[in-house]
């Protein structure tokens, strides 16, 4: 196995822990307060954030060798793809009411800050070297 895809495997097992953690402590709060794990689209968006940050990751390690001195515009380029795949997708379901409430937010924007952030410190340790 080569390193790259050690390093590829790597991550996406501590996303998988991570986003998974995240994802139960998230559902329980909303437990607590009578929401089913189904509500507000929450599987599917942390779902959808886990595939969109594996596939950021698995492009900038494959523009790694070449393209080394792009990776930071290709890390935002994947930030904008995956907001614009909250605008198509997510942002349509949640105004079906004719508004956007707080958990529907936050059903996406918590996958995607921590998917941003292990995101971003993989891609510190991609550029300098230690991956």
């Amino acid at each position: 196995m080569t390193k790259m895809a050690k390093s590829f495997g790597s991550f996406s097992l501590q996303l998988l822990g991570a986003i998974s953690l995240v994802f139960c402590i998230h559902s329980v709060v909303l437990h607590y307060y009578g929401m089913g794990i189904f509500d507000n689209y929450r599987v599917l968006s942390y779902l959808i954030n886990y595939l969109l940050a594996l596939a950021v990751v698995a492009l900038l390690q494959v523009l790694r060798q070449k393209y080394e001195h792009l990776l930071g515009f290709v890390f935002m380029g994947g930030s904008l793809g995956k907001f614009t795949v909250y605008f198509l997708v997510f942002q349509s379901l949640f105004k079906r009411d004719g508004q956007v409430e707080t958990t529907e937010a936050t059903a996406f924007l918590i996958p995607y800050i921590l998917c941003l952030f292990l995101e971003t410190f993989y891609l510190v340790k991609l550029l300098n070297k230690k991956v």
